[in-house]
């Protein structure tokens, strides 16, 4: 069933974003190696997958404060990937994500977890528009990724070389190009 939103176009149901977005880390995540580190939350599944159609700020910061203290009292779930369907335009998207680290850190949830982003329109800054790069970051819908930051920290102190991640996401997106990761996120995206 499809939800309303604003302006009368419709969401796809929450089942089918948290379908694409788990078909997107095997695929483009794990499968491509862009974070060597998912396959071990993912394979025993220790991801929790949240969809927040909503698209008012106030209505997705408690939606970040109610994942933040389940990921308090639930220690056996590793990381919250926060799906914001409702968040189509990047610039609103980065609007959000920019009050969620001012929220984190009125929680006092500094120190304890960090946000990762991903949206189907990422792009980094100061980077071309057309660069292959910005796959690293796109995902079938926009995305809060709430991690622990003691599990980074322990992760990457027994990671060899943690500079050696970029380079390698830069280099894969580079020789395999724009056309092949949008048919990947496409694919994910299909019932």
């Amino acid at each position: 069933m499809k939800r309303p939103v604003l302006g009368g176009a419709a969401q796809p149901a929450e089942e089918t974003i948290i379908k694409a977005t788990r078909q997107w880390i095997d695929e483009v995540v794990i499968g491509h190696n862009f974070c060597p580190f998912a396959r071990f939350v993912r394979h025993p599944e220790t991801i929790r997958y949240t969809v927040d159609t909503q698209s008012k700020a106030e209505d997705i910061m408690l939606t970040l404060h109610r994942e933040c203290q389940l990921l308090d009292e639930q220690r056996d779930i590793a990381t919250t990937l926060l799906m914001l369907p409702a968040l189509t335009r990047f610039d609103r998207y980065l609007d959000i994500l920019e009050l969620a680290q001012v929220m984190l850190e009125q929680w006092h949830y500094t120190g304890v977890y960090q946000l990762a982003s991903f949206h189907p329109h990422y792009v980094f800054d100061g980077e071309p528009a057309e660069a292959a790069s910005h796959y690293t970051n796109r995902s079938p819908y926009p995305v809060l990724h709430l991690l622990r930051e003691a599990d980074i920290t322990r992760v990457m102190q027994d990671h060899p070389d943690p500079d050696a991640i970029y380079q390698h996401n830069m280099a894969e997106t580079a020789k395999l190009g724009c056309a092949h990761f949008e048919q990947l996120l496409d694919k994910c995206k299909q019932p």
